[in-house]
């Protein structure tokens, strides 16, 4: 028998009705929320000024206001800075950009950045309470370029907006690592008449000089390729008869390229072609370059070479040391030279450092050394091109913010070191170029390197910054360092004149 009740409740006229006008606003209901969704831009923000570009989820831009770009390492200094900046008032500071990778899936990039964040900050600290009231004041704004410095068009384009009120931003530093995408971001800062003052910067090719000016308003405070080449030659007197050249021959690398191209001219008279690997695109990645460098290690022990030249990398250089300390004929000694990318291997995990005890010296070329500039027992320190005063001050100025809690601080690599003396040619250029207590005009900060030189030189904490007209350091000490099983230790300082500058500090006449 058919269900009474059928018919009266659920096909009455009345719940036909109702149950048409439920699904007909269910449907309309989901249409608006469908179309709300497909025309709405989806919130991408991570915080104000810093958004995940469409395709990425790194979170890109600028901030002063204490936001780490998720990157935990840099909380706590990201903090301290923004604690600082919240001290300054609107109209009496300048700011300055540190533009770096701050999302870097290396982790020796990352600890590299959030040493040069820790430097940066020391001298933005001392530049506002530890400078007799000099104005103006300085504002420090952390740019994240992304992984690789593959955003680095939105960072840029960022700060480019920054130049007027409230920013003021006068300079940026940073620029940490010769690659084609720091070369892009550079060539449009300064095309835009923003000052830019490289931290680690040491390709040859990312500079100007006699008849051109590719990067007009660009300084820069570490030693270029060519000038860490000299010094190497000055310190070690290498029989090029005996030495022989390993490098990258991957193309497109600033800094490899142009460290291949001062290390050949160094052994134009060596018997030996050079040994060549092949990185990857993304020369932090792993790769099969390890396969290589075990093969040319049993070469190595079929020649009278003692010495090795190594061009790249720093990942590749921790495999060749690793594929060193492995070789066949460990009854031979080994002395491998090469630039600054050694600075990072101090606190590699994967190093083998029980090869570095196996008749196999590595020394490399440093940017700076918390010892280079120390007095100790048998050490005579250079009477010119750099104090120990300078250097002193700079560790003042490291436990004042250690105060602040910055994060764990570590000095070994050099990179908070570099960092600080960075940020105070940017704040000595931006204070050179202010007038009457007016904030200065964007284009005039980078118009004062030709006068950073002589008694207006920099006296930073990893040697005199004395500028020639081109913005590039001049005779600047370099640091040899040897990765020992323990730290890394400092040997000696190094000369690209192959001595000291003297009192004066002032560059040669060029063309």
């Amino acid at each position: 028998m058919p269900n009474p009740l059928r018919y009266r409740v659920f096909y009455t006229t009345r719940q036909k009705i109702v149950t048409s006008t439920l699904v007909l606003a269910l449907l309309a209901w989901g249409a608006v929320h469908a179309i709300d969704r497909l025309t709405t831009p989806e919130d991408r923000s991570c915080a104000p000024g810093v958004a995940r570009p469409v395709g990425g989820d790194e979170c890109v831009g600028v901030s002063g206001d204490g936001y780490a770009f998720e990157v935990p390492a840099l909380k706590d200094v990201a903090k301290a800075i923004a604690e600082e900046n919240g001290r300054l008032k609107a109209g009496e500071y300048a700011t300055v950009a540190l533009l770096l990778p701050l999302t870097s899936t290396s982790p020796s990039m990352r600890t590299k950045i959030l040493h040069e964040v820790q430097g940066a900050f020391a001298q933005q600290y001392e530049a506002n309470n530890r400078s007799n009231n000099q104005v103006p004041k300085i504002r420090l704004v952390l740019a994240n370029t992304g992984n690789g410095n593959a955003h680095w068009r939105p960072a840029v384009d960022a700060l480019k907006a920054m130049t007027g009120a409230p920013h003021h931003l006068r300079a940026v530093s940073g620029i940490a690592t010769s690659s084609t995408p720091v070369r892009h971001a550079v060539t449009e800062l300064t095309r835009s008449g923003i000052a830019v003052v490289g931290t680690t910067i040491t390709a040859d090719d990312l500079t100007n000089g006699p008849g051109r000016k590719p990067f007009p308003g660009l300084a820069r405070v570490s030693p270029t390729n060519s000038d860490e080449a000299d010094a190497l030659s000055h310190f070690g007197r290498v029989n090029a008869a005996k030495a022989i050249l390993v490098h990258d021959a991957r193309d497109g690398d600033h800094y490899t390229d142009t460290l291949k191209g001062a290390f050949s001219k160094l052994l134009a008279k060596s018997p030996y072609q050079p040994q060549l690997f092949t990185s990857p695109k993304d020369p932090t990645l792993e790769g099969p370059t390890a396969n290589t460098f075990r093969q040319i290690a049993h070469l190595l022990c079929t020649t009278r070479a003692d010495t090795v030249f190594f061009a790249g990398r720093h990942t590749q250089l921790r495999q060749f040391i690793n594929a060193l300390g492995a070789r066949g004929c460990t009854h031979r000694p080994f002395t491998v030279l090469t630039g600054d990318e050694g600075s990072y291997l101090g606190a590699d995990p994967q190093l083998d450092r029980n090869a570095l005890g196996k008749g196999l010296t590595v020394r490399y070329a440093a940017l700076a050394h918390p010892d280079a500039w120390r007095a100790a027992p048998g050490r005579t320190l250079p009477k010119a091109g750099g104090s120990t005063a300078a250097y002193e001050r700079f560790r003042s100025m490291m436990d004042a913010v250690r105060a602040e809690e910055v994060g764990p601080v570590e000095l070994s690599d050099g990179q908070a070191i570099i960092a600080y003396d960075a940020m105070a040619t940017a704040v000595h250029a931006i204070r050179q170029a202010t007038v009457g207590g007016r904030l200065p005009a964007l284009e005039d900060v980078g118009l004062q390197w030709p006068q950073v030189t002589g008694d207006l030189r920099v006296r930073g904490a990893s040697g005199w910054i004395c500028l020639d007209n081109h913005g590039n350091p001049y005779n600047k000490a370099v640091p040899v360092v040897e990765l020992t099983r323990d730290k890394p230790r400092f040997v000696q300082i190094a000369w690209p004149e192959g001595k000291p500058p003297t009192g004066e500090c002032m560059p040669p006449r060029t063309p």
